[in-house]
């Protein structure tokens, strides 16, 4: 170790940093040679030592390091420096809380000032790496003055360094569109680098930092056109960086395609292309198909189409459908080209494009139809599950059309049992629609199929849609025909377009393996580390919707989502076990022979429940009595505006709780608080997936309770919820659901579904959401109904540590539609008279005695259901208190 020779002395350190972990106290020895080095006249062996010592992973030499490393880290040669600038990161790794006593951060965030520019690269590159390990620690504090230095010192750096000082800025946030054009135009340089690593850098920078341009910028329109060279270039490069390229350029083009709307050709397919770039440019290629460039783009796909590679053929034919779907103006020339595939009686073509126009027919109803013939000649070639659905949806979906369709459906009920699921359920649902159609001479077809269905098969999907058209037919055939031969949805052209939430997320990760992956690096990467979820900058005000008008669906306008989450009457009530009764249509009506008084204003409502025999029965009587009952579909009454005047009101809403936490269900977290304004109630969720899938197709069901409170609208998650993701929605209620009292009277049981289970839980809402806006009692009524109401229903309570005044407690339960009706002063006491009423038509009358300086209130409810009267003095205590 004490030689001269550096090569050797190189050698020498490399097998240090082998041996140290096995042989962590004969590795201590060695430190006086590291010490010694660090001093050493040539800067070489210097960064050396110092690197060493950061390879060196044990614990026991970490703190002689540190001395060392300090006066390397004020070297004054730059190359000791940029080395010590990574050992700093290296050390870090090992020993987080030594480097931080040590104030060596503060010295790597100087050296981003310094003069060389390997040195900032370096010093950034440590920052980075500490930052990602250590999220909530704000190492990588940029401004305007820092990030100044990095572009200056951009220019100078090898390529590595390059990288990372790109990679660090596209985390900044410019402050206004101004600064993001500064930087765009410093940056832009790069992309001429003969580095692709730093050509994807530099675009992954411009897109983000292009998010905050006006698109009226004449700049905005110079960038677009300076991104398409660069991205064009890394196509000529070996196929490996290309298929890279091709999957990052995936992502840019869904975000802006008119980056590269005019580079059509360059996606062509090469016949030495290796199978993988071949399938990643179709892709691209159907991406970028729009009207101008259809008919260059179809030539191309037909004669992919007859190549030799099976798996490219079949992609190409598809590829033609989403043509016909994307471009309608192409739609009728899709169809020929296909009808010409079918032609060349290639078993594999045929089946493709029997698949891809069963898509046209949904998208152009009544338009094409005259090729079925056609279709029904190669019936018999046909053996794929996919092909054999598609074909028997289509001559099901036509029956009307088809002179033969029940013998064709006959063949493939013969070896029913040998077919695979996805064709079983195709045929029953074509059968059942072909009986419905032409009643008279397929009952025996009918009959047979469900039998087949429901009596031979073991699989539960198909026995029970076989069970439900079976009664849907038997029970009401008028409702069997609007249900089966319902009006379909046409299909939207991009189906697999990435949710943009995610391509914002996946955008900011651009030239990374999340980028190849199409996946959020929480995904794939395990543990905590460097799984820091990030997003594209807020549009400024100038700019507009990202949305091109290409890549707009031509039903829809272009900001719409497809509505893609469930409705309510898609739970399946037995699955749930929740009732699914048709909805009420209001709040129960009085069936008591309570007797009332002479003005019944307190008709309805709890009291009228307690004669009721369903009242005590334990919640498992909320299974659904019969499998026939509609199921309601939650939309009767979007918003409760049966109730009150609608005034503005604030009542006081609780800070969210965790109601079902993520170790109960998969992963899925639930927080939640309810809230009342101008009428309607609401429930606020918070949705957090802490699992390591993506959670879709969110729904929500409500118990029967005791005022009926249901939702009001489908629970709306617009996009799919990625791994530690969070998403806040508010669920509207309103009060017309089923009604059974619950213990505690205020106990709401929930089940919520998503694509991997059904979850349960129970939480208790606060009463004063139901309290209404017109609750305010004229005065001689109120004296009325006070004396009307027996004593034995009046309840006290003690309210505590209340320091307010009779006018701030009056607004205060005045902003939660408590109203009060008279105030008095009786020997110093302030007496407060009020009401309130129930959304199910139960008056509270309160009388609230304030005593001037004593902080202890005293309430007296009465009500002519005393059950209520716990809840609104555990309100009154709420409201007061908050």
């Amino acid at each position: 170790m004490q030689t001269d020779n550096l090569e050797l002395k190189k050698l020498v350190y490399l097998y240090l940093m082998n041996y140290a972990k096995s042989q962590p106290d004969m590795a201590i020895m060695a430190v006086n040679t590291f010490v010694k080095d660090c001093e050493d006249p040539n800067p070489l062996i210097r960064a050396l030592a110092v690197r060493t010592m950061g390879c060196i992973r044990v614990d026991k030499i970490t703190e002689y390091l540190c001395e060392p490393l300090r006066k390397c880290l004020k070297d004054e040669d730059p190359y000791v420096r940029k080395t010590a600038a990574v050992c700093v990161a290296k050390l870090h790794d090992i020993n987080a809380q030594l480097v931080e006593d040590q104030g060596f951060l503060d010295t790597l965030k100087d050296l981003i000032s310094d003069s060389n520019p390997m040195v900032v690269a370096n010093a950034v590159a440590a920052l980075s790496e500490i930052a990602e390990s250590h999220p909530s620690s704000n190492l990588l504090d940029l401004n305007p003055q820092s990030i100044n230095k990095l572009l200056t010192a951009l220019n100078e750096c090898t390529e590595w360094g390059q990288i990372f000082i790109l990679d660090c800025l596209a985390n900044y946030t410019p402050k206004d569109d101004r600064e993001a054009q500064s930087i765009c135009e410093r940056v832009t340089p790069r992309l001429s680098h003969a580095n692709s690593a730093v050509v994807l850098s530099a675009v992954k920078v411009l897109m983000k930092f292009m998010e905050m341009l006006s698109k009226d910028l004449d700049y905005y329109g110079t960038l677009l056109k300076k991104l398409a060279p660069p991205l064009v270039t890394l196509l000529s490069a070996e196929p490996e960086l290309q298929y890279v390229a091709l999957r990052n350029i995936n992502l840019i083009v869904q975000k802006r395609p008119e980056i590269l709307k005019h580079e059509m050709k360059v996606f062509f397919v090469k016949y030495n292309d290796p199978i993988y770039v071949k399938l990643e440019k179709l892709d691209i290629m159907i991406r970028l198909a729009s009207q101008a460039n259809i008919a260059q783009v179809l030539a191309e796909l037909k004669e992919y189409a007859t190549e030799v590679d099976v798996d490219f053929v079949r992609k190409a034919v598809r590829a033609i459908g989403r043509c016909a779907i994307k471009v309608e103006q192409s739609a009728e020339r899709c169809v020929s080209t296909l009808l010409d595939l079918i032609q060349t009686k290639v078993n594999y073509v045929v089946q493709e494009a029997i698949v891809v126009i069963k898509d046209i027919f949904r998208k152009y109803p009544n338009k094409y139809e005259s090729v079925i013939a056609t279709l029904c000649e190669n019936l018999d070639s046909l053996d794929e599950p996919e092909a054999r659905a598609a074909m028997i949806w289509i001559v099901g979906e036509y029956a009307e059309r088809i002179d033969n369709a029940d013998e064709l459906l006959e063949s493939f009920l013969e070896g029913f049992h040998d077919e695979s699921t996805q064709v079983q359920l195709q045929l029953l649902t074509a059968i059942v629609k072909l009986f419905l159609k032409k009643p008279t001479e397929t009952q025996e077809l009918v009959q047979q199929v469900l039998s087949l269905a429901t009596q031979d098969s073991d699989n539960p999907d198909l026995r029970d849609r076989g069970y439900i058209y079976w009664r849907l037919l038997s029970t009401d055939p008028v409702a069997a025909k609007e249900v089966v031969l319902a009006e379909k949805p046409l299909i939207s052209e991009e189906t697999d377009l990435i949710e943009p939430t995610l391509l914002d997320e996946l955008i900011c990760y651009i030239g990374t393996l999340a980028s190849v992956y199409h996946k959020p690096p929480s995904a794939f990467v395990e543990g905590g580390r460097g799984v820091v979820h990030k997003s594209l900058p807020p549009r400024t005000a100038s700019s507009e919707s990202t949305e091109s008008p290409e890549t707009a669906p031509a039903g829809a306008p272009a900001g719409e989502q497809p509505d893609v989450i469930p409705t309510q009457g898609d739970l399946l009530g037995d699955l749930l076990n929740l009732d699914l009764g048709p909805p009420v249509s209001g709040p129960p009506l009085a069936t008591s022979s309570v007797q009332m008084g002479a003005v019944d204003l307190l008709g309805g409502g709890l009291d009228s429940l307690i004669g009721d025999p369903s009242f005590g029965a334990p919640p498992a009587a909320a299974v659904p009595a019969r499998l026939g009952a509609p199921i309601s579909s939650g939309l009767s009454d979007l918003f409760d505006l049966t109730s009150g005047v609608g005034t503005l009101s604030g009542s006081y809403v609780a800070p969210k709780a965790v109601w079902l936490p993520a170790m109960k269900a998969k992963g899925l977290e639930i927080s939640g608080t309810f809230t009342r304004q101008v009428g309607s109630i609401s429930m606020d969720l918070q949705l957090t997936n802490k699992a390591l899938q993506v959670m879709t197709d969110f729904a929500i069901q409500f118990n029967r309770n005791s005022f009926g409170l249901a939702p009001a609208a489908p629970l709306q998650v617009h996009a799919p919820l990625s791994p530690n993701q969070t998403v806040e929605t508010s669920l509207p209620l309103n009060t017309v659901g089923s009604v059974m009292k619950m213990e505690p009277l205020n106990n709401l049981q929930v089940a919520v579904k998503n694509n991997i289970d059904v979850f349960y839980f129970s939480t208790l809402y606060p009463l004063h959401i139901l309290f209404v806006e017109d609750g305010k009692m004229d005065r001689q009524m109120f004296l009325a109904t006070w004396k009307d109401i027996p004593n034995e229903n009046e309840a006290q309570f003690q309210i505590r540590d209340c320091a307010l005044n009779a006018e701030t407690v009056s607004s205060k339960l005045q902003s939660s539609n408590i109203f009060t009706i008279a105030k008095r002063n009786v020997e110093g006491q302030d007496m407060l008279y009020q009401s309130l009423k129930l959304t199910n038509g139960i008056w509270v009358l309160a009388e609230l005695r304030i005593q001037p300086g004593n902080t202890s209130f005293m309430l007296s409810l009465k009500c002519r259901a005393p059950e209520v009267s716990q809840h609104v003095y555990q309100a009154y205590e709420t409201i007061l208190k908050n």
